[in-house]
């Protein structure tokens, strides 16, 4: 058994965390009777050998052991072996290769063609591993047909084979799935696998779910997908509702434990939400989420196929449709108004599971969630009528999520009738950390938010590393709310995050203090200091706060075109950003702007050229367009800073309509990070630009008649 695994120097390899030496003892750990060691090993072979999907020499170099453990009849749990090899190899192929099959080259090199080579010499055994008399085993072999064996007319003959003989639908949905896979892999294929999915989409024999299977992955391997491709897979959801199981509504679990003292709620919060967000919960899900990828920007389209997800009798299948929802609404342009009414509807159900992720779809979708305005104040009020005002806190697990995402949707929204329970959970300290995130976007409460904020950030310990982000937090707030009222705590805050080195909290006290302006000029002595502080974030906040609160030209000049001469790029768009808000008074920054429009950093150019437009005005019009232009063809992630910079610049930014017009054409989302909001701002002001710069024509009189 394993021989040749003590020849390889696995210690000159590594993984994730540092040296691979450990993983000829995970080997055989895969093999040991015992079955927590067993499971410790594997997922340390997913944490560490495989982190995150990744393909490592020592990754590819353990392939052909763990292709050993799967043939071996003696091996327990081989399933999750061979589950452990199909997922190698296919972030290999998708991670090492371009579509055409070229290898892409990494420095440091991977180890993906050595894996996808292996698996590829080996392509047979995944044929004999789907005739295994262990289900689960055949389960993890299937895509491997797809994968890996090049010999197409036995991939074919073989999936043809099992779909006829297995019964269960996981096993069908994954073998018609494996055809698609091995149609768009091999053109050998390709004639003969679309052709048997056309026939089982229309084979009145099959069940409605692989007729659903086969109509979506034939959709895969064509080039074009007919108008009544979403019509029939509308019909065919409709019907294989009927015939699947329905996930009973979850009996509510209690509150998870609080966190520890040394880990912040945040971090604890993070990592819930990936493990919900790894979770699916109906068995047609995966096939919905490749056929949404297919039909890509057919905005329409997909949401008529959300609305039958969304109506499904099963809750699982609602909750997965909600997530898919979410996912579409933040990717895609276009009129999402029906699908966030058929969100709101959602939140009428008795699963508060799936209430919970609506609202928090709804939250992360805000900029553009108004419709589903009345329907979050409705669920919140009910709430709030059936478990009391404390509901927030309430024991129940998903009650108390659904009625905190709600209310946290509703505040983003503006809208003050989420300040009832966010004032309950800063009085009761509850979650605190959660009302906190989206106090800041009820200026108008400001008067009963910032005593508890305040109240809340004087208790927080510096001292302690992991207070850092609940401390940003709770400054962003009140930078948000721009109260004068909360400058002494925020300017004690700055000193202790001075002594304890916490120059995140620094910087986001720094910035709080600059939003009250003048009315935190008794912190200028100790902001001064600051504007000499070796951290890289912490000076140009220092500045910048200095300008907001004494407005001394002659002396924060000279602390801005140093900045101007720094490496660091971000505190050249800092300092940029600075000399803009002052404008023509900052004229002595003019040669150092334009020398900096040729830095190779685009970010630095965009930050730059918008500065020199505030300071210069029209004179510096046509280099700053043109540096303003190849930013954002350059990285369009640019687009929010070029297009508020051109639209002051007003009849001067004529020659960028066709820029404009191309961003508003783009059917995906852009702006900074694919944000929601990001990018419909950058819709706007495209729009409205657009409008301005080149207005329609009036129409013509109608002529008169006799």
């Amino acid at each position: 058994m394993f021989d040749g695994l003590h020849g390889i120097d696995w210690a000159s390899m590594e993984h994730a965390y540092g040296s691979a030496e450990e993983v000829p003892a995970l080997l055989w750990a895969l093999r040991s009777p015992d079955t927590e060691e067993r499971h410790t090993a594997l997922d340390r072979f997913y944490g560490a050998v495989h982190h995150q999907g990744s393909v490592y020499p020592a990754t590819a170099a353990s392939v052909p052991f763990l292709f050993e453990l799967a043939a071996d009849g003696a091996t327990p749990e081989r399933a999750a072996v061979v589950a452990l090899l199909v997922s190698i190899g296919r972030e290999a192929l998708e991670v090492g290769f371009e579509d055409d099959g070229t290898e892409i080259e990494y420095y440091p090199p991977m180890g993906c063609a050595q894996a996808v080579a292996f698996l590829r010499e080996r392509g047979g055994q995944f044929a004999e591993l789907a005739f295994d008399p262990d289900l689960d085993v055949r389960l993890a072999a299937i895509p491997g047909l797809g994968l890996f064996l090049d010999d197409a007319c036995r991939a074919a003959a073989v999936l043809r084979e099992r779909l006829a003989a297995e019964e269960g639908i996981a096993a069908r949905l994954r073998i018609v799935e494996a055809a698609a896979t091995l149609a768009l892999r091999l053109p050998a294929a390709t004639q003969p696998v679309t052709g048997w999915l056309a026939g089982l989409a229309a084979d009145q024999a099959q069940g409605p779910a692989i007729r659903l299977a086969a109509l979506v992955q034939r959709a895969r391997c064509v080039p074009e997908i007919g108008e009544d491709a979403v019509p029939a897979a509308v019909g065919l959801l409709r019907q294989s509702a009927r015939t699947l199981p329905v996930r009973p509504v979850a009996p509510a679990p209690s509150r998870p434990a609080a966190p520890t003292d040394t880990v912040a709620p945040q971090t604890v919060a993070a990592f819930e939400e990936l493990d919900r967000h790894t979770r699916v919960h109906a068995p047609t899900t995966a096939l919905l989420r490749t056929f949404h990828e297919v039909l890509g920007a057919r905005v329409p389209e997909r949401t008529a196929l959300l609305a039958e997800q969304l109506s499904s009798p099963d809750p699982g299948s609602r909750l997965d449709a909600v997530r898919m929802s979410g996912e579409l609404i933040r990717t895609w342009r276009g009129d999402h108004t029906r699908l966030l009414l058929l969100l709101a509807d959602q939140l009428t159900t008795a699963d508060q599971e799936v209430a919970a992720e609506t609202a928090a779809v709804l939250e992360s979708c805000h900029p553009i969630a108004a419709p589903a305005r009345e329907a979050l104040a409705a669920h919140i009020d009910a709430q709030r009528a059936a478990h009391g005002p404390h509901v927030w806190a309430a024991p129940e697990a998903l009650l108390c999520r659904s009625h905190q995402e709600a209310v946290k949707a509703l505040a983003r929204l503006g809208d003050v009738r989420a300040l009832p329970s966010l004032l309950a959970a800063l009085d009761d300290d509850v979650d605190a950390w959660r009302a906190i995130q989206v106090a800041g976007h009820l200026p108008q409460a400001a008067d009963q938010l910032v005593p508890r904020l305040c109240d809340h950030l004087r208790r927080i310990d510096l001292s302690q590393q992991w207070n850092e982000m609940s401390a940003n937090a709770i400054l962003a707030a009140l930078t948000a709310l721009g109260d004068p009222a909360a400058v002494p705590v925020v300017v004690a805050t700055l000193g202790a995050a001075v002594r304890h080195e916490q120059h995140s909290v620094t910087r986001s006290a720094l910035k709080a203090l600059g939003a009250f302006g003048p009315a935190a000029t008794g912190a200028r002595d100790t902001i001064r200091s600051l504007t000499t502080a070796i951290d890289a974030h912490v000076r140009p906040a220092a500045v910048a706060a200095l300008w907001a609160v004494d407005g001394d030209l002659a002396e924060v000049l000279p602390l801005l075109l140093h900045l101007l001469d720094d490496r660091i790029t971000f505190r050249i768009s800092d300092a940029a950003d600075l000399l803009g808000e002052i404008g023509p008074p900052a004229s002595i920054a003019l040669p150092r702007l334009r020398n900096l429009l040729t830095h190779a950093y685009e970010w630095v150019r965009v930050h730059c050229a918008a500065a020199l437009w505030e300071v210069g005005g029209e004179a510096e019009a046509p280099a700053v367009l043109n540096a303003q232009l190849q930013a954002m063809a350059e990285n369009s992630a640019t687009a929010n800073h070029v297009v508020a910079c051109l639209d002051r610049m007003g009849p001067l930014a004529a020659p960028a309509l066709p820029l404009l017009r191309e961003q508003l054409a783009q059917p995906r989302r852009g702006g900074r990070f694919q944000s929601i909001d990001h990018d419909e701002e950058v819709q706007r002001v495209c729009r409205t630009l657009i409008a301005r710069l080149d207005p329609p024509a009036p129409r013509a009189p109608a002529p008169r008649t006799a």
